[in-house]
Order: structure tokens, then sequence, then C-alpha cells
């Protein structure tokens, strides 16, 4: 096996987890098989019961597992099926090992950090890097293992002691390190000093950079990476320069135009002359696809609205924000994203600040059409509902995900059921008119891991037949996608939201859960009670996304035309 570690300098949040993804795209654009893993080093167990405005989205696997955002990332741009082995916390690792403990496996010895915290941790990564992920049933040829945070952060230690006894025991030709660090411009000067310090440290653990990945706004001086190169003791070739790009998807291209694979393969006992000749050959048709779609000057640009509640902080919403740039980059038209915050729609802020009140709905009136995402807890609800109140009268183009599903289902109640006080009971538990209600079978003591979690089927209903979903989806009985939520559209009212204007035209396989609801005379208002957007890829957007920013620009059509052509194949 072969390993490639990713690890952090100075600053974190400088984007380790795209240089992972672009490192892993690079080897599967020679045929090479790949696999990832993500170390965060909080104790927390998972990132499931972490706030979105603090540390982004929780992102869910198809096996139901809350892990960190970058493993988005991975399954994004390398189109693998992750499970939650994949991502290492301090947390899931303290509750292998004291469960060994409390049954005695340690045989009386004294439990410590090194070596029995740090043995779990090598014995997780060598077990998960040598699992299939991508479908193939073979083992992957290289692991890419990123360790957030930043080196020297005190609750890394273990995990560098780990990977560093990893190292020699692999030994130095299958294991490369990739450390990224930030050089900051101060009054016009690019700043080394940061990345020696970071690249100190790193040696002082053991860890010995192999490749230096220089963050930067603008490109390097050739005199910066020389500077680097001399005071961090490595090549000139080994310092590549990550700028920034006008979009992430261009950062592999980037790594390529810098020689990075052939940096990696000359530092790794590993040869793409022994790859078979059909993967290379899949590997080349991967490349140009991904040159294909990373180009971005469109004549075309599409008005997007994104009307939640953590726009403050867009991580909360980066796989919703990721589906979107998919479905725009395959229709090849620009997209701008208008970010709306819930409050400021709502009829209490046109007194409280006439003016935020008067800019959000002005915004909402210039865009193509409304997203509205999930989320949790009452506050910018009815901001979501009236917005999505303009979508279905003013015939605007609509997608409503999770809670998004939810409030367009409580806004018709409330204006066409004659049920006027129709809410949810996340926000009410008291509510006499309960069209969203929590889920009977869920715990309601323990909150990590208990909301209905991970892959579970839609079935399309019969009569469904007029549908766009279904369409989009290429006319298929039933389709699979990732769910994430507490609550649910209540079964007693399903008959009269239907009467009004609502068709649920998927529901799971008992029939009795409402998955897909949809609108017949409007150009595409569609909800969703899944989160389509956890298995949208950049070479293969996702549906429910794909048609709503064709319906927004216009072209929905020409989409579901393509689509059911290659549904009837």
């Amino acid at each position: 096996m072969h390993y490639i570690l990713v690890s952090g300098g100075v600053i974190s949040g400088v984007g380790k987890g795209i240089i992972a993804s672009s490192t892993g795209l690079l080897l599967q654009s020679l045929g090479f098989r790949v696999s990832c893993i993500k170390i965060d080093p909080y104790v927390s167990v998972d990132a499931g019961l972490m706030a979105p405005a603090e540390h982004g989205e929780c992102f869910v696997l198809g096996s139901g597992s809350e892990v960190d955002l970058d493993l988005g990332n991975y399954e994004r741009y390398l189109s693998l099926s992750l499970t939650g082995d994949n991502n290492i916390t301090t947390g899931k690792v303290y509750l292998d090992v004291i469960s060994k403990e409390r049954k005695g496996a340690y045989l009386g010895r004294t439990v410590q950090i090194v070596p029995h915290v740090v043995d779990a941790i090598k014995d997780w990564i060598k077990r998960v890097a040598h699992t299939c992920v991508d479908g193939s049933g073979e083992e992957p040829d290289v692991c890419i293992i990123e360790l957030g945070g930043t080196v020297g952060d005190i609750e890394s230690m273990p995990f560098l002691e780990a990977l560093t006894q990893l190292r020699h025991e692999a030994g130095s030709t299958n294991f490369v390190t990739i450390m990224v660090s930030y050089v900051p411009v101060i009054h016009g000067e690019q700043k080394t000093k940061p990345t020696q310090h970071a690249v100190k440290s790193v040696r002082s653990h053991g860890l010995v950079p192999d490749v230096i990945a220089c963050r930067c706004e603008k490109p390097l001086a050739d005199s910066t990476v020389r500077k680097i190169s001399l005071h961090c003791q490595v090549e000139m070739d080994q310092v590549v320069v990550v700028r920034d790009m006008p979009t992430i998807y261009q950062v592999p291209l980037l790594l390529r135009e810098q020689k990075m694979v052939p940096l990696l393969l000359s530092k790794m006992s590993l040869s793409p002359e022994t790859i078979p000749k059909a993967r290379t050959i899949k590997g080349e048709e991967l490349w140009e696809k991904w040159r294909y779609v990373a180009t971005t000057d469109y004549d075309t640009t599409v008005k997007i609205a994104l009307v939640g509640k953590y726009v403050s902080s867009p991580d909360a919403y980066m796989s919703v924000t990721k589906a979107l740039e998919h479905s725009s980059m395959h229709l090849r038209v620009n997209l701008k994203l208008l970010w709306i915050d819930a409050e400021h729609l709502e009829p209490e802020m046109q007194t409280a600040d006439p003016e935020k009140y008067q800019t959000a709905w002005d915004t909402l009136h210039t865009a193509s059409g409304l997203i509205v995402p999930g989320g949790f807890g009452k506050r910018g609800v009815l901001g979501m509902m009236l917005a999505s109140k303009w979508a279905r009268e003013e015939k605007i183009p609509f997608l409503g995900v999770c809670l998004g599903f939810q409030v367009a289902v409580m806004q018709l109640a409330r204006d066409l059921c004659s049920l006027p006080n129709a809410d949810s009971e996340e926000f009410d538990a008291a509510t006499k008119e309960p069209v969203i209600i929590y889920m009977p079978e869920l715990d309601r003591e323990k909150m990590g891991g208990t909301m209905r979690l991970g892959l579970h089927e839609t079935i399309f209903q019969e009569g469904s037949e007029w549908s766009k979903a279904r369409a989009l989806y290429g006319g298929a009985q039933g389709v699979k996608e990732r769910h994430r939520h507490r609550y649910e559209v209540n079964p007693q009212f399903i008959d009269r939201l239907q009467e009004a204007g609502f068709h649920f035209v998927g529901k799971d396989e008992t029939g009795q859960r409402m998955e897909i609801l949809e609108m017949k005379d409007h150009p595409y208002f569609v909800g969703t009670q899944f989160h389509a957007e956890y298995q949208s890829r950049v070479l293969a957007p996702s549906k429910p996304y794909l048609g709503f920013v064709a319906a927004s620009a216009g072209r929905l059509d020409e989409v579901i035309k393509a689509q059911t052509m290659n549904g009837s194949k």
C-alpha cells in the first residue's frame, strides 16, 4: 500500500481537502485506484452534533455516517463511496481503546497514548486503506490521508506519532508527505518565515515533507520559491505554488501544470506502466471530461437565490452550493448565487430594519430560481415559507430540500388547506395542526446518530409519469438518495395537500413516508425530503439540482429529453 499524507502548517482552512482531492484525481487520471482518509483531531465522535454556523455542514455518507465536510470533497472529485471509517476522530479512537480496555483486551496492562492509542490509529488506517471504495471490488493502489488542523496542535500529537511510525513501517518509498502552508503578503512582500517554522515543526515530529504546497492569492516570485527551497531544505521542484484559481475545479489543472504527479511518482515506488491498459484509457477519458467541465467562461448567467438561516457561514451549505455548481457547469452557464438571510424576509424585519427587509426582497425578486435548503430550529422559518409562497405563486423555479421541503408544505397548508396554524412539531410540540411530525420510530432522548440517516429508497408512485422529477431520473421506478432528518410530513394531511395542488410523486417503500413533492402546473416546483446534494458529483450532477438549474435557465425541456434518452438505454 502507498500512502500520501496531506498536512497543514501556519493556519487551517487553506484548502488541504481540495489539494488532497485534486491529487487523488491526478492519480486516477493515470489509472490508479485511490482511497481517502480524513483525520479530525477533535474529541467529538463525529460531526453530527456540531453547529453548522461554526463547523460547516455535516456531510452524510451512504452508510448513514455523519462526517466532516472534506469527505464530501473526496466523493465529489473522485466519485468514491466512502464509509464512516474513512473519517477518524479522536473521539472514535478513544471509544475504541476504552471499549477494549473495559473488555480486558489489554490483559491488565496500563493503557497509554503510546503504544495503545497510537497502535489503534495505525491499525485503523491500515484496515481502511485496503478497503475498496470505488465499486470495482479491487484494493486501492494509493490511500490519501488528510490530517486536519495544523501540525503542532496539541490534539494532533497522537496522530503525528502514529503517522511517523506508519511512515517508518511502510518505508519512505511508499509514504509521501505533502505539507500545505500559507504564504502571507505583508506590505506587498511575500513572507516565507511562517512556512519555515511550520516545516521545522513537522520535521521535529519525525515527518519529512516531500512536497511543500504553498497556498497564496497570487503566484509566488522566483525569489520566494528559492528562499523556501533553501531554508526548508527541499529542491526547487518540491515547492508547488497553489495560487487562487477562478474555481476550485481548476486546482487539479494547476497541480498537473506544475508536474505534481511526476514529482509524487519519483518519490514513490509506483509506476503507471504497471496499470492495465483499460484503466489507463479510462483515466485519460476522466481527465478529458474534467478539463472540459472546469472551463468557466460561459455566455449565459443564471441567478439562484439561496434562502437559509446559516448564510453568514457559506460552508454550512457546502454540498448544496457544490451541487448547484456541478449543474451549472454541466449546462455551461455561469452561476450567480444570491445569499439571502431568511429572517430578513420576515414582516418583523420590516419594522426592525426596513433596509435589510427591502434589500432581501429586492434581491429575491431578481432571481431566476429559488432554493430553500435544510436546517434545524425555528429561526428564519417564516421567511423561508414566504419565499416558497412567492416562488409558488409567481411560477419561479423552486427546490426545497429537507426543511425547505417541509416549510413549503406548511405554507401551502396554511394558504390553501384551511389550516391557518399549520406547523411542525419541531417548532411547536403542541400544535393543533401538525402537518410535520416527529418520526415515531426515532429515539427522542439521544441526539447523536439518531436521525433517519443514509441511503433510503424512494418509489415513484403510480400515475406520476408526468413528473419532471421522475423524468430527470430517466423515468426510473425508484431511486436511492441520502437522508438526514427527524421530522416528516404527517400522513393524515396528505389527501388535503394533494387536493390543494401538491402531488407526492415519490414515497418510501411503505408508501407512508413522503419523499418528493411536485406541482403539475408550475415550471419547476419540487421538494425532496432527502438531500440529493450529497450524491452530486462534478462529472455527474444531482438530478433534482440539474433540473432546478435548467428550469431557472429556461432549458428544462432540453435536459429532461437528454435524461429520458439516457434512462431508456
